[in-house]
């Protein structure tokens, strides 16, 4: 059997409460995301085949995964943080903290290394920025990355990422039930399951194909987008997503304005 990639959204996070709350600072997970990763860890069916944890470093996405796979992280498995699977946008809530605090509150449970001390930084001369093609090349660098991390783990290979709505949308070229107003058609704590299309490891791109078990779990016998409908969902959310990283900028630049006041 090939190696398998578990995408996971995060759990629900304070910024998801309201929109003033995409203000708050890298948010902590809500009591109710706290339960919804519990009905994950019970709902999950493959927690015995797990062979890696992965999580974007914003720290909603380590503590659902911490929270969502404890079996997995009391056999040993140290959750990765991995940049290039941090959310989109520019709002503080998708800002993650800084590398040092980051350690301080996880200790040894989740493996740093890859975190630069910019990793954080999204001006717009960083990789991180929110440009479409930036976009893009971290996306398709996530997947290149976990194929990397698969190719010497034999073909028993099972990887959780643990990520954002956002990204995800990127990272698997799926734009379909995207909702432009959201920013995503993903719900918190959902999980589908996906396949390199290349099993040769040759593809540039890497790209994802999602099991067919995942997509009945989660579609039924839905007919999928075709590639025409597709592109028109992604320009749909780009229209959107550009407006509100306008006000996001303008609001940023109104507090610094206020600050040297």
């Amino acid at each position: 059997m090939a190696p398998i990639i578990h995408l996971v959204r995060h759990a629900e996070g304070y910024h998801n409460l309201s929109l003033e709350n995409q203000w708050i600072r890298d948010p902590d997970l809500t009591d109710k995301g706290k339960k919804q990763c519990e009905e994950l860890n019970k709902a999950f069916p493959y927690h015995d085949k797990i062979t890696h944890l992965v999580a974007s470093p914003i720290r909603r996405t380590i503590f659902t995964c911490q929270y969502s796979f404890v079996e997995e992280v009391k056999a040993g498995k140290k959750i990765t943080a991995l940049p290039d699977a941090q959310e989109v946008s520019l709002f503080p809530c998708d800002v993650g903290s800084d590398v040092e605090p980051l350690k301080k509150e996880f200790g040894d449970l989740v493996d740093f290394r890859l975190l630069t001390e910019d990793w954080n930084k999204k001006t717009p001369d960083s990789k991180y920025y929110p440009e479409p093609q930036k976009l893009e090349a971290r996306a398709r660098s996530t997947r290149l990355w976990l194929r990397d991390l698969v190719k010497d783990a034999g073909d028993d290979a099972q990887v959780v990422l643990v990520t954002h709505g956002g990204i995800l949308h990127f990272i698997t070229e799926d734009w379909e039930g995207i909702d432009p107003g959201r920013g995503t058609g993903w719900v918190n704590t959902e999980y589908r399951s996906y396949q390199f299309v290349d099993q040769t490891g040759q593809d540039p791109n890497a790209s994802f194909e999602e099991l067919p078990e995942s997509r009945r779990r989660r579609q039924g016998s839905e007919i999928p987008l075709t590639d025409t409908e597709m592109r028109e969902m992604r320009a749909a959310y780009e229209t959107t997503f550009n407006e509100d990283m306008k006000k996001c900028i303008a609001r940023i630049e109104g507090r610094q304005a206020q600050a040297e006041n």
